[in-house]
């Protein structure tokens, strides 16, 4: 069998499946950790009339050996006359599925090699993540070296630290997320200082009139503004819910913006009144009097925040603590 491997243009890549003899060739989309055929393409693989292989694979989903939303995904092929449309393809599983009711030795073949060209996929991936975040620590190491044996200002060695150690940081925080293990680290123990109603009123007066903007902006469409405010200071058993001032701040951050409070404004409020409690707990400022989060940071988080699904706050929660806490 040969394996042939190109970009595909759109993130991922194609690799080609030749069974032996030659019988069946075919590009083979690769993404998402799993390969996935179209309908066409799995009735060439086994051999069979289209139709054959849609009855197998309603009878697979009506039976509930697989889940469809699960299995397939739409990917977006462009057509011999220039068009693009979204074509539906399915993943191993679901192709393996298919070719156990078909025909076991033709399925048999093609998971062996998909197996192999999986496993060459992650470990490719994951050695070459492993070996960037080396070379990092690796230059890192350098740098300080250097700026013990050469003699440069305090702030230039401070500025250049700063640019490793964050470069190097922020790799690891997204080679988590990839792995979905990020958790809130590094927080600080103690008392929190909330922000009272009538302080998030004044502040969305000054910026109401910092951005000049009508009277819609900051006007409240219910009283989720009480809710957001009141919630991160919220306690169990005698404890708070949400225990270091890293967490509060992001779940003041994640509710305002997901509460949807204000008739306009809501982001440019959510973003203002989370800076203003991180100002308040002495949490905006590293030792140095610089700020832990930068104007574009705050921009993504917000964003990041407002298209998130329910089922991803925890992992959102803790990005924002991790971009805010006593190691950035």
């Amino acid at each position: 069998m040969s394996i042939d491997t190109l970009k595909n243009g759109v993130g991922g890549e194609i690799v080609i499946y030749q069974q032996p003899g030659g019988t069946a060739t075919l590009d083979v989309r690769l993404s998402g950790e799993t390969l996935w055929l179209t309908q066409v393409q799995i009735a060439e693989l086994f051999q069979k009339e289209r139709s054959v292989i849609t009855k197998h694979l309603r009878n697979i989903f009506a039976q509930g050996e697989l889940e469809r939303d699960s299995v397939s995904a739409f990917f977006a092929h462009t057509a011999a006359d220039g068009k693009t449309y979204q074509v539906e393809y399915f993943n191993l599983d679901a192709i393996l599925s298919v070719g156990y009711r078909v025909n076991s030795r033709r399925g048999t073949q093609f998971r062996i090699w998909a197996t192999g060209v999986l496993r060459d996929h992650l470990v490719r991936g994951y050695s070459a993540n492993a070996r960037r975040l080396a070379e990092l620590r690796q230059s890192l190491r350098l740098v300080e070296h250097a700026l013990e044996a050469s003699p440069v200002s305090a702030d230039e060695a401070a500025a250049l630290l700063r640019v490793v150690t964050d470069y190097a940081y922020a790799l690891d925080l997204l080679d988590d997320y990839d792995h979905q293990r990020v958790a809130a680290q590094a927080t600080h123990a103690g008392l929190a200082v909330g922000i009272s109603y009538d302080e998030a009123r004044g502040v969305i007066a000054q910026l109401r009139e910092k951005f000049g903007a009508s009277d819609l902006f900051g006007l409240e469409k219910d009283d989720s503004l009480h809710s957001s405010l009141n919630a991160i200071l919220q306690t169990f058993d005698g404890h708070d819910l949400y225990p270091s001032p890293e967490e509060k701040a992001a779940h003041l951050l994640y509710f305002l913006v997901k509460n949807h409070s204000f008739v306009d404004g809501n982001k440019r409020i959510a973003a203002a009144l989370f800076l203003w409690f991180m100002e308040k707990n002495a949490m905006l400022r590293r030792a140095d009097g610089t700020r832990r989060i930068a104007d574009n940071a705050l921009v993504a988080i917000a964003l990041l925040i407002a298209v998130s699904e329910p089922a991803e706050k925890r992992v959102i929660i803790s990005m924002v603590v991790n971009l805010i806490n006593g190691r950035n």
